[in-house]
């Protein structure tokens, strides 16, 4: 029986061998073996409840921080549909938040509602459920710093609200099991003027156009910073840089010239060539300055 044969019946859409260069930020990969599209959250908890626990299953956002590999993705992949993109204010400073919206677009929504804090969300690629997964933040603040409580969905179809003791988040570290799949969440700010609160929305995104290649197909930061007392006080772009990562290439995959922690598909590149790259750069520094550094970017499927 195909695997899809084995997949309960849903409001949503399924599609076999879905393309994830088409739907990922780096725009490489092979296909997942079922990409499914959930109509609400209820549909993805009987998703989750009825799917036999030996079948795979992964969730996928904007897919600006995955890097899908050549071989593709065994199982089903989890994408959010609109459904789960909407964002309610709750009062002067709290707004609760779909999983699948996008984290520039929380921001503009929390702006439009009076709700200063979250101004750091326009320069964070990806969406709100990535930002919860990865404590995800940008210019001094992180996600764990406005967060109220998240609700996900376990891999029986559970639904969990969790508050920010549960969920324990570190630099880019989140506590939660990993089959969660994040729905929505609550986040609190304080009350501000719209005007003031999209003026310093605008400088954040004024300062990422003069620094990060945000125009090209990359996917944010490749590796987190290290300790600061392991790394001497550098940052992993200036690691990076220091053993002749920045501009380096490998077929179509290359570390920008712009921001040296940034990859770069330049049309051509396979994931093989992405992952590859990244692999050298990282025993480089290993080798020459003794620090291991550790992907953000998240790995999915299997290498060709």
């Amino acid at each position: 029986m195909s695997l899809i044969g084995r997949l309960p019946p849903v409001r949503g859409r399924y599609t076999e061998n879905a393309a994830l260069a088409d739907i990922t930020w780096l725009r490489v990969g092979g296909p997942a073996e079922v990409l499914f599209l959930p109509a609400d959250e209820a549909d993805l908890a009987r998703f989750l409840a009825e799917t036999p626990q030996d079948i795979p299953v992964h969730v996928l956002g904007a897919g600006s921080n995955t890097l899908a590999r050549d071989g593709g993705v065994k199982g089903v992949v989890v994408r959010l549909t609109p459904s789960f993109a909407k964002a309610e204010p709750l009062d002067s400073h709290r707004i609760r938040i779909g999983a699948a919206l996008l984290d520039k677009m929380a921001a503009k929504a929390a702006a439009k509602a009076g709700i200063a804090g979250l101004e750091f969300f326009v320069g964070v690629p990806g969406t709100i459920g990535g930002a919860l997964r990865m404590n995800a933040g940008c210019y001094g603040t992180e996600t764990k710093d406005v967060l109220v409580e998240a609700v996900a969905l376990d891999r029986r179809g559970r639904r969990i609200i969790a508050g920010p003791d549960e969920l324990s988040h570190a630099y880019r570290h989140c506590a939660a099991p990993e089959d969660w799949i994040f729905t929505e969440a609550v986040f609190q700010g304080r009350p501000d003027a719209p005007e003031a609160i999209t003026a310093r929305m605008d400088e954040i995104t004024a300062k990422r156009e003069q620094t990060q290649p945000i125009r090209e197909k990359t996917s944010g930061s490749t590796f987190k910073n290290p300790d600061k007392e392991t790394s001497g006080g550098l940052s992993a772009w200036q690691l990076v840089d220091k053993v002749g990562g920045r501009g380096r290439m490998v077929g179509g995959a290359s570390f920008s010239d712009m921001h040296a922690n940034f990859l770069i598909n330049d049309g051509t590149a396979t994931a093989e060539d992405l992952e590859t790259l990244v692999e050298q750069v990282r025993q480089d520094v290993l080798d020459q300055c003794g620090v291991a550094l550790h992907w953000e970017v998240r790995r999915l499927g299997e290498r060709s």
